[in-house]
């Protein structure tokens, strides 16, 4: 598997959107110490918002969504699979599945 690191450009703002798991200040601590602004909303406040803006969606589980598409393919949950290629191919074959999925939705 290749990997491509980059460093992260200094010039821009860097924001993270949390949950209730990073509430407190040691949470926020650590993620100023990492150069992010911290957006971690109550519940309460969460739904103020979404009734004010209507128009603007959240984007905050995008990845627990596309986990659970992905959890849905029983070869790539439970993984039987002994060579890391091979294991590899199935997960992109089911991400690949996934944005067709998505494509026939969107364009019908």
């Amino acid at each position: 598997m290749k990997h491509v690191v980059t460093a992260r450009p200094k010039d821009q703002t860097h924001h993270l959107c949390g949950d209730k798991a990073y509430v407190g200040a040691a949470a926020e601590k650590t993620m100023r110490k990492q150069n992010y602004i911290p957006h971690v909303p109550s519940r309460g406040e969460e739904t103020k918002v979404q009734k004010q803006k209507a128009r603007r969606r959240s984007r905050r589980w995008v990845v627990e969504r596309t986990n659970s598409w992905l959890n849905r393919f029983r070869k790539v949950l439970v993984r039987f699979e002994k060579s890391e290629e091979s294991y590899e191919g199935l997960l992109e074959l089911a991400c690949a599945l996934i944005a067709f999925r998505q494509c026939i939705v969107i364009y019908g």
